[in-house]
């Protein structure tokens, strides 16, 4: 049958080319479609090749352990069966670990943070002995590392595939007497407490990896929208929010008790004295040099005046924050937002972004604020408050989608444990455009509620209020059901630079209100006129030379241009449902808490 098809192929080969050759040619049409390019199979060694890359488990940086993630089996196509008879090793911790048929085996279930599922492992007594007893790898958190063959597992259960274990590689033990994170559920504020353990809880692990997805969309929207990433400075000079809650930075606390109980001279006293000393001294060495006694004086002069230099120079560096380093002739702040600096570059290269950290001072301890946290701040050039709206709401629409496309088993473990409704709030959003509505008509729809007591808010409100998170909430959740931009706020109740409307009343600011969280995004249309801008500053009370840069560039080729800020923890918070900004970063720093 094989021989007889082989030639059947082989015969049809010849007589192909005779039949194209003895073809008459047709003219071309102009019309016609041009002739698709050939067909090509992939070659027998690209198909080996391709299939070899499928095959490859081992991590590319855990070669020399010979370490398969557990993703790669779990979430593969086929859940690992399409690897059932292969031999690999899975390192990671154990989550849970019991012992069956009467100690003659244990089952172990391991994770390595790659993705949420854990893998079972099944340990013969035989294998368990090599490392002194199976009761030495079963306490949870002992770290292992296993060789052994895949093997599918019965129909009905949960995975597909478990590894029969044949050689324990590694064991890095554990004592379950003194293990503080105990199999029970524990509270988010005692795992505070053990930050450096609490990514092992599969909380705090599904919160990791669904911060991490959201770093990775935010670089992936904006370097496929054309923007440069910026770093912008975390030592500034300059308040850019105008509050003045800011950390102040210095080198000089640990000094505080070697300062003198006498303040030291000022550099106007100094220089003083600097004139006074050295004329006398030149006087005195005018006047006798071979006199000892005025030459002793002469040298008492100058002793002096080199311990009043010494004095001043340590006033000086108790003046200035950075320590003395003479680059800071200013005090110097841990910055609170990047976009003054981000401003000067999109006023050069168009569009730009930011994403770092920044930093508050107020003594808060609400369950929405931290003392550090990483903000994204892009900004665009020849871009106005619609085009701002546009961008924020196309961002975190986008981050919603990527997360539901890339951490389905996280946010399951989420919807289940944390919040029922975390997926469906992400599908909403991700699937929905965002209702723009003017802060007036904001105001007038709350207004409205409490006329008819449908609601009674704790801040009251009326025209001319900052809006608190229960209305943004209320907004979101009960009025409209879906997340709103609100717009053209009053000028009084926002910061020097967003740019002044033609009311004189509001500025072109808005922000992104979403359910659960309230306040996501907050931006603005910069004032671009000079003018306007500096009696803005002015008015706000604040000196101007901090901020002559930001004026240079209303004067060397103003442009149009707007941005926003959206808090990176806060999307997260949005994302997860939890109820506290401390446990969607890794190690949360509030007033009075900076451990770890």
């Amino acid at each position: 049958m094989q021989g007889g098809a082989h030639a059947g192929a082989a015969a049809a080969a010849t007589e192909a080319p005779v039949r194209v050759c003895r073809a008459q040619p047709t003219p071309a049409s102009p019309l016609s479609a041009p002739a698709p390019p050939p067909f090509h199979p992939p070659s027998l060694q690209a198909t080996l090749k391709k299939k070899e890359a499928e095959l490859e488990l081992v991590a590319p940086y855990s070669r020399s352990y010979g370490r398969t993630l557990v993703s790669s089996v779990v979430e593969s196509e086929s859940q690992g069966l399409a690897l059932v008879g292969r031999t690999i090793r899975i390192g990671g911790w154990v989550k849970t670990g019991r012992e069956a048929g009467a100690g003659a085996f244990a089952f172990l279930e391991v994770n390595d943070g790659s993705c949420f599922q854990n893998i079972q492992i099944m340990v013969d007594k035989e294998v368990g002995d090599q490392v002194g007893g199976l009761r030495q790898l079963t306490p949870t958190s002992t770290c292992v590392l296993i060789e052994g063959v895949l093997a599918a597992t019965p129909p009905g259960t949960k995975q597909k595939v478990e590894l029969k274990a044949t050689k324990v590689v590694h064991v890095g033990s554990t004592d379950p007497a003194e293990y503080p994170l105990a199999k029970k559920k524990q509270s988010f504020e005692f795992l505070r407490d053990k930050a450096h353990l609490r990514p092992r809880t599969n909380t705090i692990g599904a919160v990791a990896r669904i911060r991490n997805a959201l770093a990775y969309a935010t670089h992936r929207f904006f370097q496929e929208r054309g923007f440069l990433y910026v770093h912008t400075p975390i030592v500034t000079a300059s308040d850019c929010e105008g509050a003045g809650e800011m950390f102040q930075v210095t080198t000089l606390l640990n000094k505080i008790d070697e300062e003198p109980e006498v303040p030291p001279p000022t550099p106007e006293e100094l220089a003083a004295l600097q004139d006074r000393v050295l004329k006398e001294a030149k006087a005195a060495a005018a006047a006798a040099k071979e006199d000892k006694a005025l030459a002793k004086a002469s040298k008492e002069a100058v002793a002096a005046l080199l311990k009043l230099k010494e004095e001043v120079a340590r006033a000086e560096e108790a003046g200035s924050l950075c320590g003395g380093v003479r680059a800071c002739a200013r005090p110097a702040y841990l910055t609170v937002s990047g976009q003054l600096n981000g401003e000067y570059y999109a006023c050069a290269l168009s569009n730009i972004y930011t994403f770092g950290p920044t930093f508050r001072a107020e003594n808060s301890h609400t369950a929405r604020h931290l003392a550090e946290f990483w903000m994204i701040e892009p900004e665009m050039a020849f871009c106005d408050l619609a085009d701002d709206m546009q961008c924020a709401e196309d961002y975190v629409r986008y981050c919603c989608r990527h997360l539901l496309d890339s951490c389905r088993p996280d946010l399951e473990f989420i919807n289940s444990m944390i919040d029922k409704g975390a997926i469906a709030r992400l599908e909403q959003v991700a699937n929905s455009s965002f209702k723009r509505v003017s802060y007036t008509e904001a105001i007038e729809l709350l207004e409205g509620v409490v006329a008819a007591g449908k609601k009674k808010f704790e801040f009251p409100v009326s025209w001319g209020i900052d809006l608190q998170s229960e209305h943004e909430r209320y907004l979101t959740e009960e009025v409209f059901r879906q997340p709103i931009i609100v717009y053209n706020y009053p000028k009084d109740i926002k910061a020097f630079y967003m740019r002044l409307n033609d009311d004189g009343k509001t500025v072109a600011a808005m922000d992104v209100l979403v359910p659960k969280v309230g306040e996501l995004v907050g931006g603005s249309q910069r004032e671009e006129r000079l003018d306007v801008l500096t009696r803005r500053i002015a008015e706000s009370g604040m000196p101007m030379e901090p901020y002559s840069a930001y004026l240079d560039l209303r004067k060397y080729g103003t442009v149009p241009h707007s941005g926003f800020g959206l808090g990176f923890e806060r999307l997260i918070l949005f994302a997860t449902g939890l109820d506290n900004i401390r446990e969607v970063i890794p190690f949360p720093r509030w007033p009075g808490n900076a451990n770890y």
